[in-house]
């Protein structure tokens, strides 16, 4: 028998329902900002949350092996073509069953060019979704992709319920999702909370942790006092300067993941005079002192890098980063035609790991080469759709991350080819090779390509990388807590002692 569906208004009535002598485990998790949409198809920001919420055709395991997700099996058909297997009696959370025309529909929703997908880039290779009965979908690629088990692996592959989609339409569903995963959405309160029930239903079986709260604290001390006054049991975001704070701290534990955050580089809107002349561009990245940003600014949590690819994706290359040089830099200006710099305007939000000091201090650097910089500092909020509508400053603060897919393609693909949401790279050669690296399917010709592409952002500069972030939490010694290399926070592995 099917029981209404109840909402529960408070954490009272949740607790009440258990059997008597049962407690029922709660936990608050603080992040630096808001969430401020949830549908994970559409997605301009972070997947943390909506990862708990939804389910992909394939997860990966802690040891970022790729496992069975709603998919129980896939199987490469011809070269352009694989056929996933479905998990039998899987249903989304309002009942809705999880099936070949749900995998379909979610898909070729982010497909269709006229919704405008900001995460179309990760999956633009497909070409179309046959369904194969309820339980198998033939997913047909532009031309052989070997990446494509990886793809249904992470966002904007989530799989989401049709009916309630068209029900409630996309703005609804961004505030009102429902999924098959492993917590339900109790309710979204933008810049104030978002709390998570488990799914009793799941199909890996219960989590461990009944109700999760994520709060969003954005000034770094305050959630730092959240933790320590025991408000909240888990942080992310840790500011490099406060670690010092929790070392030798009872009952506080820090989780540092060496490179496990993302890339932080400056975008360029190469078509803008002067920045559509390389020289400048190389100018612009000479000045930049990226060891001290590291190391003073970051505390050392941090590694200066030539390349937007991380030591642990597939095709990684490890490109040098470029070495403050003022004289050369003076130099290409004055070849440039800017003997005595420009004026330029440039967004960095506090996002990152001191994010808005490592702005001032290159704001600094590029004084010493002429060039002033107007910086301004927007709200995440405001920034996430200035850049996903291209219209951020000329010179952007943006990070970027593969750790999802461990592969050079989800670094280099979606912020370099032209065209693309996030991308205000303009190189035809760069297109060409970003373009054949998705259709080599033999390993070892594909690296090369991959090489190639980070040679030539090297070479011309098309956007300045600076330096991979390491993520750093902290949490309560009595949560059971380990970060991931691909930055996700599944809950439910997440245990109280």
């Amino acid at each position: 028998m099917r029981l209404p569906a109840v909402k529960f208004a408070t954490t009272a009535l949740l607790i009440a329902l258990l059997p008597a002598g049962v407690q029922a485990a709660e936990i608050t998790i603080g992040q630096a900002a808001s969430a401020t949409a949830m549908d994970p198809g559409f997605l301009k920001e972070s997947a943390t949350l909506v990862d708990n919420i939804f389910d992909t055709l394939v997860r990966r395991g802690d040891d970022m092996s790729l496992q069975p997700g709603l998919a129980t099996e896939w199987k490469a058909v011809d070269a352009t073509t694989w056929l996933f297997t479905l998990r039998p009696g899987v249903k989304f959370t309002d009942g809705e069953p999880v099936n070949a025309e749900a995998v379909k529909f979610s898909i070729d929703r982010i497909l269709d060019p006229a919704n405008h997908a900001p995460t179309i880039s990760y999956i633009r290779t497909i070409k179309s979704v046959e369904t194969v009965g309820d339980n198998q979908v033939r997913i047909i690629t532009n031309g052989p992709d070997p990446l494509l088990p990886t793809r249904m692996s992470r966002y904007p592959a989530y799989i989401v319920p049709p009916a309630y989609v068209k029900k409630v339409g996309a703005s609804e569903f961004a505030r009102k999702p429902v999924g098959s995963g492993a917590y339900k959405l109790e309710s979204f309160i933008p810049d104030e909370k978002v709390v998570m029930v488990a799914n009793d239903a799941y199909w890996r079986g219960k989590p461990a942790i009944d109700q999760v709260t994520w709060r969003p604290i954005p000034e770094a001390t305050a959630r730092l006092t959240a933790l320590l006054t025991g408000e909240v049991q888990l942080i992310e975001n840790v500011p490099a300067d406060l670690v010092p704070a929790l070392k030798n701290r009872p009952n506080v534990q820090l989780e540092q993941v060496k490179g496990g955050g993302l890339t932080i580089y400056l975008g360029l809107k190469d078509e803008e005079k002067p920045l559509n002349d390389v020289r400048v561009r190389q100018a612009l990245s000479l000045a930049l002192n990226r060891q001290a940003y590291t190391q003073q600014l970051l505390h050392g949590f941090g590694t200066p890098t030539g390349t937007t690819a991380g030591a642990n994706d597939f095709g990684y290359l490890p490109v040098p980063a470029t070495v403050q040089d003022v004289a050369k830099a003076k130099s290409l200006l004055a070849e440039a035609g800017y003997p005595n710099g420009f004026t330029l305007r440039f967004q960095a939000p506090r996002r990152y790991i001191a994010s808005a000091d490592v702005a001032q201090a290159i704001v600094q650097d590029l004084a010493a080469i002429g060039v002033k910089a107007q910086l301004e500092v927007p709200e995440w909020s405001v920034y996430t759709q200035q850049v996903a509508a291209q219209k951020q400053a000329p010179v952007y603060m943006l990070a970027w991350g593969s750790t999802q897919t461990l592969d050079a393609d989800a670094a280099l693909f979606p912020i370099l080819r032209s065209g693309e949401p996030y991308s205000t790279v303009h190189d035809a050669e760069l297109d060409k090779l970003l373009d054949q690296s998705r259709q080599i399917v033999d390993p070892v010709a594909r690296k090369k390509v991959l090489e190639q592409i980070q040679q030539r952002v090297a070479e011309q500069q098309p956007l300045l990388p600076l330096y991979r972030e390491d993520t750093l939490y902290a949490h309560s010694d009595s949560l059971v807590f380990k970060g991931r290399v691909d930055a996700r926070i599944p809950l439910y592995d997440l245990r109280l002692k």
